[in-house]
């Protein structure tokens, strides 16, 4: 198994990627905190979990809130005795956002509290831990759009997805000399509820971004979480500061 004896904390677990990044890394011989903002939603990624035979506990926390990113960590330690790995998966794409013109306030602000603070919030408190068993990987969710521009904005997603590269490089040259990695995924358009709630229900839009897809189909959370798993195990242990595009070739497509 390729996380035997690991203990990894995944933030977003509740639905989407997170699910089956927690299925999966258990079944690698993970032992999972699986984390949300909605506390039913992870106790059923954790039922599922324990149904396949794997090990993992659910922690109710909002990634904003500095006191549930410490109780987080607290409670891997507590439960598993360390922690090996964390894992940035929680983020959000609120309708509204779009251009820096017309996006409100309140949302530009939400997108970054959680895209970008919980990131923080999560990793000032996973770093400790992370050292304390010798060291670790930090995986970081941003996103393609990070990378160039488009002619339909989402621009503090955008944005909040840039300020995770730019962190996560920083992170891995203050903390690689003492045994953490930490890397960034760069997903395309993935299939998740995330995604399902606005895009696929809406034939336009759905069509815009597919015909950009050189492999002529949107992401399934099964093409990021492999590459979570890879950096997760020792397998990545000189890969650091890396920016990995899983992407169906949308960033290499001219016209």
């Amino acid at each position: 198994m390729r996380l035997a004896n690991k203990v990894c904390l995944i933030t977003g677990a509740g639905s989407g990627m997170g699910r089956v990044a927690a299925e999966l890394f258990a079944r690698e011989g993970a032992r999972v905190v699986a984390v949300d903002v909605n506390a039913a939603s992870v106790e059923e990624t954790v039922a599922g979990v324990r149904a396949a035979g794997g090990e993992a506990v659910a922690v109710r926390a909002d990634v904003t809130h500095e006191d549930d990113c410490r109780a987080m960590v607290e409670t891997a330690v507590r439960q598993y005795g360390k922690l090996d790995v964390l894992y940035n998966n929680a983020g959000i794409f609120l309708e509204a956002d779009h251009s820096v013109v017309d996006t409100p306030l309140e949302v530009w602000e939400r997108v970054q509290a959680v895209n970008v603070r919980g990131v923080y919030l999560a990793s000032k408190y996973a770093i400790p831990a992370l050292l304390d068993a010798g060291g670790g990987s930090i995986i970081n969710i941003a996103s393609f759009v990070a990378l160039v521009g488009c002619t339909v904005p989402q621009d503090s997603y955008t944005a909040s997805k840039g300020a995770v590269i730019a962190l996560t490089k920083s992170l891995a040259v203050q903390f690689g000399p003492q045994g953490i990695r930490a890397n960034a995924i760069c997903p395309g358009p993935i299939e998740t509820p995330l995604m399902t709630s606005w895009l696929l229900t809406n034939p336009e839009a759905k069509a815009v971004r597919l015909a950009r897809i050189p492999m002529g189909r949107f992401g399934k959370p099964e093409d990021i979480v492999y590459l979570a798993l890879y950096l997760a195990s020792d397998e990545s242990s000189w890969t650091n500061g890396a920016v990995l595009v899983v992407d169906g070739g949308i960033t290499a497509n001219y016209f």
